[in-house]
């Protein structure tokens, strides 16, 4: 049995063929994972119930089983028609703070915004999406991973 919260298969393969600097994106229910994805990326579709799994959830997990350099959010442009709904800091975010905290991760939330998120994600670098059915406005994470040896 394996000695880790993260139990999906085909994540454990995806991660343990990533290398330092691979990226995995966990997305929220609204972002469009079947064609805003690098190139190579492999799409994980999570989604239970509205709401089950939370991108939240799936960074806890990640945490546990993978060393992370770097943790990108979607950040948000404030000419986006959806950006009124969320005057400063998606509520979200904070959550992903404590996690990281939690963890004795020294990575701390590096906003990109939306389109250049997208850019970002569109990588050869991005090994995986993992789309959850996360329905927190600007939940998306992009993550870089790291290497072992270094912690």
């Amino acid at each position: 049995m394996l000695n880790t919260s993260l139990l999906h298969p085909d994540m454990l393969r995806i991660l343990a063929q990533a290398g330092h600097h691979s990226k995995v994106l966990i997305a929220d229910g609204n972002y469009p994972a079947a064609n805003q994805r690098g190139p190579r990326a492999e799409l994980i579709s999570l989604q239970l119930l509205p709401g089950v799994p939370t991108v939240a959830q799936v960074l806890e997990a990640l945490l546990a089983t993978v060393q992370i350099d770097e943790v990108f959010t979607m950040g948000i442009d404030r000419s986006d028609p959806y950006a009124a709904a969320t005057p400063g800091d998606p509520p979200v975010w904070e959550e992903y703070r404590r996690l990281l905290a939690a963890a004795k991760s020294p990575c701390a939330l590096e906003p990109i915004v939306k389109w250049e998120f997208y850019k970002a994600v569109a990588s050869v670098d991005h090994v995986l999406t993992v789309q959850t059915a996360d329905q927190a406005p600007w939940a998306n994470l992009l993550v870089s991973l790291g290497c072992r040896t270094f912690k």
